[in-house]
């Protein structure tokens, strides 16, 4: 009899685990890397806190991309490949036929949290009757930027927000700053070193990534300070190497512009100039990476000094030793998350304008610690 009781047990176990898996949790995240990486908390909380078997990012694949495998989300898919233009129509000129490819996207998921739409408007109301439409599913929108007065981390204020949606008694959750949130692969690694083999670094020395680069030029300490610190290093014997793309050249030439006029116009120099001050200062560059070599690269980093930006959220996710210097935005809000971050911050207007001797010291003294 204890026999069969055991064995009873046991189903009734493994089908309450199987009605767990069975229940998956989607978010919507239209935002930049920067934004994903720090919507990975609330992926865990729902993950952890609702029993879900899985989650999935609905989000741009260049930059959700990275996560499957790496991190706490199981699953992503493409935004673009979706009309989701459709949910914004007026609720009372919105319907869908059977077998609409809109009711499929959702079929599969329990909770659904959304940061595009806002709360009671129509492409909430559509959201939900479209999710309704298979199954019995719950839809939380969420606002991306919390209210001017907010002083917590952001990463909180999505996790709160969910709480307050729930209509659950949920336990509160506070991200843990030191979290590392993102784990590189053997893959990675050996991606990285490959790039690191093919500008002939040097293994036996340690290596920082500088990337001076952000989505906007506010938020973008001088480049002078990276150049200074770079050829410190250098000096020090550590290797160095600048992470640029297309948007870091177009911005940082006209700011080492000399500035001399002629014909009423800014003489401004050429990103041809600006790759032989990066020379100049003893550091070498890598351009043009897709975001998995820059993961693959900074997975064999020692250390990585960057601005208020997606690509320094990647670093101290991966539990790089981070540095980042931060100008008008907040880093209790918004800075990153991860096991050795250091954040600097100068919200003066010279953060932009002009290089900062004492500023350039703090993160030297931080880097050869």
């Amino acid at each position: 009899m204890q026999a069969n009781d055991d064995i009873l047990d046991l189903l009734k176990e493994k089908r309450a685990q199987a009605a767990r898996t069975a229940r998956r949790g989607v978010i919507l995240q239209p935002g930049a890397i920067g934004d994903c990486i720090l919507t990975l908390p609330l992926a865990e909380f729902m993950k952890n806190c609702l029993g879900l078997g899985g989650i999935d990012i609905l989000g741009h694949t260049e930059y959700i991309g990275i996560l499957p495998g790496r991190t706490c989300v199981d699953g992503i898919r493409s935004i673009d490949s979706i009309d989701l233009h459709r949910l914004f129509a007026e609720t009372k000129a919105f319907n869908l036929a059977d077998g609409d490819p809109l009711i499929n996207v959702f079929a599969d998921y329990a909770w659904i949290a959304t940061f595009l739409g806002e709360p009671n408007s129509s492409f909430e109301e559509n959201l939900i009757f479209t999710a309704n439409c298979s199954h019995s599913a719950e839809v939380i929108t969420l606002s991306m930027k919390p209210p001017k007065d907010f002083c917590e981390h952001l990463a909180d204020f999505y996790i709160e927000q969910f709480i307050d949606q729930s209509g659950l008694s949920l336990q509160r959750w506070r991200v843990r700053r030191g979290e590392r949130l993102i784990k590189a692969t053997k893959a990675d690694v050996n991606r990285g070193r490959e790039l690191l083999e093919e500008i002939n670094v040097d293994f036996s020395e340690k290596l920082v990534v500088i990337h001076p680069g952000s989505g906007g030029l506010h938020k973008c300490w001088h480049l002078d300070n990276f150049l200074a610190i770079a050829k410190e290093l250098s000096f020090g014997g550590v290797e160095v190497i600048f992470l640029l793309g297309p948007t870091e050249l177009d911005r940082f030439t006209p700011l080492l512009s000399c500035e001399s006029k002629k014909g009423g116009t800014i003489k401004k120099i050429t990103p041809a100039v600006l790759l032989r001050k990066i020379e100049a200062a003893g550091a070498r560059c890598l351009r043009d990476l897709s975001l998995t070599q820059v993961l693959g690269l900074l997975s064999c980093a020692d250390g990585f000094v960057g601005n208020d930006s997606g690509i320094t959220h990647l670093a101290a996710g991966l539990g790089v030793k981070t540095l980042a210097v931060f100008g008008p935005t907040k880093p209790a809000v918004y800075g990153p998350i991860g096991p050795a971050v250091t954040v600097f911050a100068d919200s003066t207007a010279a953060f932009v304008k002009e290089p900062s001797a004492a500023l350039q010291q703090e993160l030297l003294d931080v880097l050869m610690a």
